[in-house]
């Protein structure tokens, strides 16, 4: 078995828009069939912006030969904490691996090529969200849940205010 993981440049925007709708269908159980053209080209734009600059890396895994993953850390900077004194944040996201491939530790090698080109970086805040499917992998490389923490969901304002 050869994995090797491979970084995604410019040049990859069409196969990386099209690896990230098929994640987002499978994360997010969308119907194939749904047109998610206005997120695509959201996400097109994103890429467009974020890969040039550095604020965004991607990769893809390939497993003898075959792409069988790919994974993205977005870099952004926040106040400087005791927590984190740089200020310096890795988030990472898009991580995914074909049905066909899961078991094979293509999600493994993804998290850990993106972990230490974070950590390569000077990034010692990296995180992830997760479902229930990757949570025993991310624990297993170390992750640990992010105590007080809450999320206001899009449809709710403060206070009852209206938008």
């Amino acid at each position: 078995m050869n994995l090797q993981i491979e970084p995604a440049t410019p040049r990859d925007l069409g196969t990386l828009l099209q690896w990230r709708m098929e994640v987002l269908h499978a994360v997010f159980s969308i119907p194939i069939d749904t047109p998610l053209d206005a997120l695509r080209e959201a996400n097109r734009r994103y890429y467009e912006t974020e890969l040039p600059r550095g604020g965004h890396l991607a990769c893809f895994a390939r497993l003898d030969g075959v792409r069988a993953g790919c994974g993205g850390v977005c870099f952004y900077p926040e106040m400087p904490s005791p927590d984190n004194p740089t200020g310096r944040c890795a988030y990472l996201m898009n991580i995914y691996t074909k049905p066909a491939f899961r078991g094979r530790g293509v999600g493994r090698a993804v998290v850990g090529w993106l972990v230490n080109e974070a950590k390569r970086r000077g990034i010692s805040k990296i995180y992830l969200e997760t479902s229930d499917a990757g949570r025993a992998l991310y624990r297993a490389l170390g992750f640990v849940d992010m105590p007080d923490m809450l999320k206001l969901p899009q449809a709710k304002t403060p206070g009852g205010t209206q938008p």
